[in-house]
């Protein structure tokens, strides 16, 4: 039987997604060749990035001239090539720290330019979203991760910039979760391997008229403009991951569009949330009024009762339950794929430890 997963990523992936990907890994388009050895350049290869790009435009509904791309190399590398498309040689950036991989991008951006910290959570182990802070308005852009899987909180309103200062935001854990107004975002990156895709390709979508305006020489391969022109094809690209991200956008566009799994991610997330907080054996970790959607992270109020509650939910077939090795504790990952019935599993499991104490 298929395990419950609610692993941070990679992550759970719908099961009509997983056997159309096993048959393209076989016989791709029956042309008795495998999707993985084909020619990236392959007319049948054209039409599954044509039409990946084509479902990010229309689900997140992007407006004319943003430009979309399938890259390499993670959200990691995207903490650089933020910097180095965004950052005029002379200017100054600012960052909203929120965990460890705001934390890690706004460590690459300070070994290139003038980057400040203008909020943080650090001061409360980032349990909370910080509020109140107003950007600069002579800093070339603000960046900020939208959800942070690792302590479990989300921005559920987006900070807001002014005059020329661009807005660039890492959604690498909650894009195609919940509907977004692309057009107040400059650039919008995020890993597939949260709501989109296996681990392998990033999705990038930036606002075309910002380029070209830093005033650095760019590495040809950190340059968004290289990507664009090349319709994301000026390397190999990862075809194996950019074709499960579509047939996972498809899932998506059949199964209600963004609007669609906003509810259904809703209710995963107050069921948990509902449970932990009726239950005296759990408690959260992150500020109610920030607590995320996609990353639930709790701890249990009696310590002595943990080996009892991990058999109770390995027994009943929970994967990837365990909290990040920094911090301990749980985390279930609910993202889009993950029915609703497997939180319920979930929520027993809880209630089970209960009535066991």
């Amino acid at each position: 039987m298929k395990k419950h997963n609610f692993s941070a990523g990679p992550c759970i992936l719908p099961q009509e997604v997983l056997q159309q990907a096993s048959q393209a890994v076989l016989n791709f388009n029956d042309l008795n060749l495998s999707l993985i050895e084909i020619s990236h350049r392959s007319k049948d290869f054209i039409a599954v990035m044509d039409k990946a790009q084509a479902l990010v435009k229309e689900l997140l509904n992007v407006p004319e001239g943003y430009s979309v791309l399938f890259l390499q190399g993670g959200a990691s590398t995207q903490f650089l090539m933020t910097v180095m498309n965004l950052l005029k040689t002379t200017g100054k950036a600012s960052y909203i720290n929120t965990g460890a991989w705001s934390g890690k991008a706004l460590k690459e951006g300070q070994k290139l330019g003038d980057i400040s910290v203008i909020a943080s959570s650090k001061d409360k182990n980032f349990s909370y979203i910080p509020k109140g802070f107003t950007c600069p308005e002579d800093v070339d852009y603000l960046h900020f991760t939208s959800n942070n899987t690792i302590f479990g909180t989300q921005f559920h309103e987006f900070p807001k910039v002014s005059g020329d200062t661009l807005l660039a935001c890492d959604m690498s854990s909650d894009i195609f979760s919940r509907k977004i107004d692309v057009s107040k975002f400059d650039l919008i990156y995020a890993g597939a391997q949260k709501n989109m895709g296996p681990a392998g390709t990033t999705l990038v979508i930036i606002k075309d008229e910002i380029l070209n305006k830093t005033g650095r020489e760019i590495p040809t391969m950190l340059d968004y403009t290289t990507h664009i022109s090349k319709g994301s094809m000026f390397n190999t690209p990862p075809v194996f991951a950019i074709y499960v991200s579509m047939l996972t956008l498809e899932w998506l566009k059949k199964n209600g569009g963004v609007e669609g799994i906003e509810k259904v991610n809703t209710a995963k997330a107050e069921l948990l949330y509902s449970e932990i907080d009726r239950n005296p054996l759990f408690k959260g970790v992150a500020a109610i009024e920030d607590r995320s959607k996609m990353n639930v992270t709790f701890v249990l109020t009696d310590d002595s009762k943990q080996e009892t509650f991990d058999k109770l939910w390995n027994d009943a077939g929970i994967s990837g339950l365990n909290g990040h090795r920094s911090v301990g504790g749980y985390r279930a990952s609910i993202y889009n794929a993950l029915p609703l019935e497997s939180v319920q599993v979930l929520v027993n499991t809880m209630q089970e430890l209960e009535k066991l104490s």
